[in-house]
């Protein structure tokens, strides 16, 4: 099986295994998810994606689980 696209991102922006990239991962849970890897992560998702995000969504991020809610939002499967 294949990774995700959602997971595939944050390979790409945390520089992290796919393993760790679980929906209990939080924000500052681990040394590279701080604030300058979120946006890098952010960018990701909406290059990834094809989205731009609202300011509040890239704020309420703050774990794989909430990222996968925000996504829905905007009419996307991440998986």
């Amino acid at each position: 099986m294949s990774e995700s696209q959602l997971t595939q991102a944050f390979v790409t922006a945390l520089g992290i295994s796919a393993e760790q990239v679980t929906d209990e991962l939080t924000y500052n849970e681990i040394d590279a998810w701080d604030s300058t890897a979120h946006m890098i992560l952010i960018a990701e998702l909406e290059d990834t994606f094809d989205i731009m995000l609202d300011t509040d969504d890239i704020i309420d991020m703050s774990s794989v689980a909430k990222a996968k809610q925000i996504l829905h939002k905007y009419q996307v499967n991440p998986e």
